[in-house]
Order: structure tokens, then C-alpha cells, then sequence
């Protein structure tokens, strides 16, 4: 008799078990089909918006390049400003990756900039799809009302960028004990419009010129016209440990800082 009970609980506990697997399986596998079929709504919304602008295409065109339903989209992206919004923060990541992974002096923002910004546009050269989102975001979007929060969003990027420029001149002047001639703000404001304006020519024709060289010589030339020096690691892109002078957790905040905002006037 009791092994007849504890034969039938071991039973209904194997089947229960087997159950709970299953259904983990479907989730797990539900999941990593919505996330695919994610990715190929971006993928799809990068091809049209760089062949036809993002005012021209249309969700539906979307949907049908990417083998999926309109409603599909409204499942992962609220309208056409999310979905694009989404788009320019998957080649974010890998900027960003590249950047961190480029070091720099210790406590120094402007190696810190220059390291990551030539990582940076390292990428872009080499790297078709953060090219192409690029060239997207640069030359074929129109802030129509429809896209009011991509332009929120851009302008949102734009302003932290000029203030992270404006601490890590202040910090750097104060590092290598200089009076700017301009105001930080000022100077903030014409970096990133150097920054940005290489890298939107560049755009418009790859051929024209090298993007790194021009993008870092570019860099190094308005900072040394605001009076900064650029230690010879940073000018090669090379950092040497204990290169700078020592660090503080300030200046080595501030240097982040500056460096993701070097990022961030590229990706916005």
C-alpha cells in the first residue's frame, strides 16, 4: 500500500518537474524569438530609412522587410520615434564599448577624449552598421512632429555632451595650471561642433579624407589653440601605465565624463 502511494507521488513529481522544464523551455525560447524578431525590425528600419529617409518609410514597409506583422512593431515599439530611438542606442553600445576599452592617462580628460574618440571613429571606418546608422541619423531624418522625441532626445545628448566638454576643460586647465582664453563654455560648444561637423562631412563622402587622422589632428589642433598640451601617449593613442599625472577619483570621473561625451557627440 505505501509503495503504491510513494510510487504514485514519485510519479506525479517527475511529471510536475518535467512540466516546469517545458515550460521554462517555451519562455526561454519565446524570449529569444521576440528579441530575433526584434532585431530584425531594426535591421529592417536601418536599410529603408538609409535608402528612402525615416519620413518616407512608413511602419508597414518596415514590418514587410523585416518578415514580420505591423503589429508586430507596436509590440516592441510604442511609434517610429521609439523604434528609431532604439536603433541609434544599439550602435551606441558598441561605441561606447570601443571607447572603454581604449584607456587612457590616468586623470587625464583630454587623453581620456582623445583615446576614446580615435576608438570611436575607429569604428565607424570599419564597422558598416554603425556607419550606416550614422549616416541615418545625420542625413536623413527631418524633425517632423511625429519624430518630436528623437529631437528631444538629441538635443537632450547634445546638451550633456557641451557640459561634460565644459568640466573636463575646466579640469584640465586646472591640471595644467592655464587660463582659457574663452570661456569653458564656449570652448565646450566649438568642440562639439568640430567633433560633429568632421564627422558629418566624412559622411557625405568616406573617400574624402581619413576620418581618425582628421578627427584626432582636428582634436589636438583646437585644443592646443585654447592653450592645452597634449602628452605625446595621447597624441601616438598609445597609454602607458602611470602616464599623466596621478589620479583622483575627480579627475578620473571628470575624464569619464568627457570621454563618454566624446561618444555621445558622435552617436546623437
Amino acid at each position: 500500500m505505501y509503495g503504491g502511494i510513494f510510487g504514485f507521488s514519485r510519479i506525479h513529481y517527475r511529471r510536475r518537474h518535467r512540466h516546469r522544464q517545458e515550460t521554462r523551455t517555451v519562455a526561454r525560447s519565446t524570449k529569444q524569438e521576440a528579441l530575433a524578431t526584434r532585431n530584425r525590425l531594426l535591421d529592417a528600419a536601418e536599410v529603408l530609412f538609409q535608402a528612402q529617409g525615416v519620413s518616407q518609410t512608413s511602419l508597414q514597409q518596415i514590418a514587410q522587410q523585416a518578415g514580420a506583422t505591423r503589429g508586430a512593431i507596436y509590440w516592441h515599439f510604442k511609434d517610429k520615434a521609439d523604434l528609431f530611438n532604439a536603433m541609434m542606442e544599439r550602435v551606441k553600445l558598441p561605441l561606447e564599448a570601443a571607447g572603454q576599452a581604449a584607456g587612457a592617462a590616468p586623470g587625464d580628460p583630454l587623453g581620456e577624449i582623445t583615446h576614446r574618440l580615435v576608438a570611436a571613429l575607429n569604428l565607424m571606418t570599419s564597422d558598416a552598421q554603425v556607419r550606416r546608422v550614422l549616416e541615418v541619423a545625420t542625413h536623413q531624418v527631418e524633425y517632423t512632429q511625429e519624430m518630436a522625441s528623437v529631437r528631444q532626445r538629441h538635443l537632450s545628448v547634445r546638451n550633456e555632451c557641451i557640459h561634460d566638454f565644459q568640466k573636463a576643460f575646466r579640469l584640465a586647465a586646472r591640471r595644467q595650471h592655464l587660463r582659457l582664453p574663452v570661456p569653458a563654455s564656449v570652448a565646450a560648444q566649438g568642440m562639439h561642433a568640430l567633433i560633429t561637423g568632421v564627422i558629418q562631412n566624412w559622411l557625405l563622402d568616406p573617400a574624402a579624407f581619413d576620418l581618425v587622422r582628421t578627427g584626432r589632428q582636428a582634436f589636438e589642433v583646437y585644443v592646443a589653440g585654447l592653450g592645452f598640451r597634449i602628452d605625446d601617449a595621447a597624441r601616438a593613442g598609445t597609454a602607458p601605465v602611470g602616464a599623466g599625472a596621478p589620479s583622483s577619483g575627480a579627475a578620473s570621473d571628470a575624464a569619464a565624463d568627457a570621454a563618454t561625451a566624446a561618444i555621445a557627440a558622435v552617436a546623437s
